[in-house]
C-alpha cells in the first residue's frame, strides 16, 4: 500500500540516534491503551493528514523536534486485526542529542533507550519491539 493512499488509524516511527532509540515511558492511567510501558513517538491520524505528516506532527507535539522528512529511511503499513491499520516509519537522526528534546505533555518521562533494550524490554509495547525489528533489518539489506 502506498504511503499517501488509504484509510489508518495512526503512525509510528523509530528513531535511531547513536544505537539508541527515542523512547517515551506512557502515562500510568488505566483507560488509555499500554499505561506505564515504553513507547515510540507517534499517534493517532488527525482530520486527512497523511501517514507521514501524522508521525512527523506527533514527534513534534511529543518531543520538540522537527524531523525532516528526508531522513525517513524506512516504511511500512501493518494491518490491525479488526480496523483498518496503521504505519510504521524508521529513521536515523545521528546528531540529536538531549539538549534538543522539548518534552510534551504526555508521558511521564523519555530517554534514549539503547536498541537492544528496547527490542527485548519486557515494558516495552510488544508491536513496536516487532516494527523496530523489521526496520533493523531492512538497514541489513
Amino acid at each position: 500500500m502506498s504511503e499517501g493512499a488509504g484509510a489508518f488509524v495512526g503512525a509510528k516511527i523509530t528513531i535511531l540516534t547513536q544505537g539508541s532509540v527515542l523512547t517515551l515511558l506512557r502515562d500510568d492511567v488505566p483507560t488509555i491503551s499500554y499505561p506505564d510501558m515504553w513507547d515510540l513517538p507517534g499517534g493517532g491520524r488527525e482530520g486527512d493528514e497523511t501517514p507521514l505528516a501524522c508521525v512527523l506532527r506527533e514527534t513534534r507535539e511529543e518531543f520538540g523536534i522537527a524531523l525532516a522528512p528526508d531522513m525517513v529511511r524506512y516504511r511500512r503499513f501493518y494491518r490491525y486485526p479488526g480496523q483498518t491499520g496503521g504505519w510504521h516509519f524508521g529513521a536515523i537522526w545521528d546528531d540529536l542529542t538531549e539538549g534538543m528534546i522539548r518534552f510534551g505533555e504526555e508521558g511521564q518521562m523519555w530517554r534514549f533507550m539503547p536498541v537492544q533494550e528496547f527490542v527485548r524490554h519486557k515494558n516495552a509495547v510488544p508491536f513496536l519491539k516487532d516494527r523496530t525489528r523489521h526496520f533493523l533489518e531492512s538497514l541489513s539489506l
